[in-house]
């Protein structure tokens, strides 16, 4: 019994953890992948943005290269503070939190 539990615990802390892949900014919907520009334009400038240095990646042929990472900041829109970080100018992670 314990251990269902524990199991049961566990499998529904990993299904809320994950990050949005979608963002509604007003009528428009942005998604991952998309481009810097292309967020900018369907929500407007940023609260902040920081540059948070750059991540080494290979690209398709294989060749390692450095990208910046950025993460910008939306909100607070309804009581909610919208992350997403950008990687080589495409975006690749989608978080949001309820602010105080």
């Amino acid at each position: 019994m314990n251990i269902r539990f524990c199991l049961l615990a566990l499998l529904l802390l990993a299904g809320s953890a994950h990050a949005s892949s979608t963002l509604r900014c007003d009528s428009n919907l942005i998604s991952l992948d998309d481009t810097t520009s292309e967020v900018r334009s369907k929500c407007g400038e940023p609260a902040s943005t920081a540059f948070l240095g750059y991540r080494e990646k290979l690209d398709d042929y294989g060749y390692r290269q450095e990208v910046p990472v950025e993460e910008w900041v939306y909100g607070p829109r309804n009581g909610m503070y919208h992350y997403l970080r950008f990687e080589a100018n495409r975006l690749v992670k989608i978080d949001s939190k309820r602010g105080n």
